[in-house]
């Protein structure tokens, strides 16, 4: 009851607060081709988005700026290949016990680089454009971590209608479409531990991805369905690819009140689709059962950026002799409530604090399910593309009690500390 309440509380808070003329940064491959700042497109620091970086990717990244460009019969491309390479390293320190012969965070870990990548995007042609993340950090997996082409067409108005074919290897299906900052998908989130502030991260809805998004995209509001299964370029591997037979369902609302940039929507997982197996031989079926709530209000209070996010969601049991969840194999429904908010401090230099709470719910025995994290971070941007980043968690309820779950010998403790440097160029 007291965690709930301090949910509540805090809840509570950010709504009193709420206001923000957004200041932003921008993915250096599309800044290269729009010839904008990165804090164009990205609220307070990268990736969160402003409503100029929604309105550019839901144009399927084709808009140009002085770049100059390649014209003819039915041609229109950039002159040049707009990329990018973006990296973090990571130092990580929790208070838990290794076992004999391990090593873990809970000694300290030098994470170097937690993610190395090289960014490809923006147009192809009037009303075609692209993104390609190539991973070059892990040796033993695929180049290509995630890939989306989508034709973007004008209709009445400022609506524009997406077909996006897409793939991915772990951000999840939401990676064919979004543009809420609430961690919808993985990797458009507010802090870096992601299931710390963002209850679709904590319900598992992160999941290799492919099929083709179908989306009606207006400057107040954005509808997706997509058709998808739970594989990236399993073909490529000799495996046969599941039929895109689950449904991922997405609705939001976008209007903007006075100088505040409001959000609100809904997400649902359903249905069941093939995922390639462990032993590589074939496909086995399963269920993509989830729904979750999200709300952002983005503006400014006393000339301060403030960023206050709020999500709700759980994934569905997997039921005896049921075919098992995607997202959660144990027989109660995970689930997990969070409000995070973000304050900026000063403008030159451009630091920021952040703080969050989550109520969640392991879906394990009701002895030990209670799983509850504290956030707090601050976030000193050197450059709009260049930042350090310090992240305190502390988590707590019956998950953590004496002799269960993580506290356990080789477990990662209740504490974690995360220093952070990520830059993009």
């Amino acid at each position: 009851m007291r965690t709930r309440s301090m949910a509540l509380g805090l809840a509570a808070a950010a709504v009193v607060v709420l206001a923000i003329p957004a200041t932003a940064h921008a993915f250096p491959a599309f800044a290269r081709q729009t010839g904008m700042a990165c804090s164009s497109c990205h609220f307070q620091k990268y990736p969160a988005l402003t409503p100029y970086g929604r309105a550019f990717k839901a144009s399927g990244f084709t808009q140009m700026g002085p770049q100059t460009t390649i014209t003819g019969d039915r041609l229109s491309l950039p002159s040049a290949l707009n990329a990018s390479i973006f990296f973090k390293v990571r130092y990580q320190k929790s208070n838990g016990t290794d076992l004999p012969g391990e090593r873990t965070t809970n000694a300290g870990e030098l994470q170097f680089p937690d993610e190395f990548a090289l960014l490809f995007g923006g147009r192809i042609s009037e009303n075609v454009g692209f993104m390609l993340e190539g991973q070059i950090a892990d040796n033993t997996a695929p180049f290509v971590a995630g890939f989306k082409m989508p034709f973007s067409f004008a209709l009445k108005g400022t609506t524009r209608a997406n077909i996006i074919p897409f793939s991915t290897d772990a951000l999840g299906v939401a990676y064919g479409f979004e543009l809420l900052n609430t961690g919808a998908v993985r990797n458009v989130r507010v802090n870096e531990n992601r299931t710390a502030i963002s209850a679709q991260q904590y319900i598992r809805t992160a999941s290799a991805a492919e099929g083709f998004a179908l989306v009606l995209v207006n400057p107040k509001w954005f509808v997706n369905v997509t058709k998808w299964s739970p594989n990236h370029f399993a073909g490529a591997s000799g495996v046969a690819n599941g039929a895109a037979t689950a449904t991922y369902a997405r609705a939001a609302w976008t209007p903007t009140v006075g100088s505040w940039d409001l959000g609100v929507g809904i997400q649902s997982w359903s249905g069941s689709a093939g995922v390639a197996n462990t032993a590589g031989t074939g496909i086995d079926l399963v269920a993509t059962e989830a729904l979750a709530f999200d709300a952002q209000a983005q503006g400014a209070v006393g000339g301060r950026a403030l960023g206050v996010y709020v999500t709700h969601g759980s994934s569905a049991a997997t039921a005896a002799g049921a075919r098992p969840n995607l997202f959660n194999a144990r027989d109660r429904d995970r689930s997990a409530t969070t409000v995070t908010a973000e304050l900026g401090l000063f403008k030159a230099p451009f630091i920021t604090v952040l703080g969050g709470y989550r109520i969640g719910d392991t879906g394990g025995a009701t002895a030990n399910n209670a799983d509850n994290a504290l956030t707090f971070g601050v976030n000193w941007m050197i450059a709009q593309n260049i930042g350090v980043h310090w992240i305190f968690n502390s988590f707590s309820g019956s998950a953590y009690d004496a002799g269960q779950g993580p506290m356990n010998p080789g477990g990662s403790g209740n504490k974690l500390n995360t220093l952070m440097l990520s830059a993009g160029f």
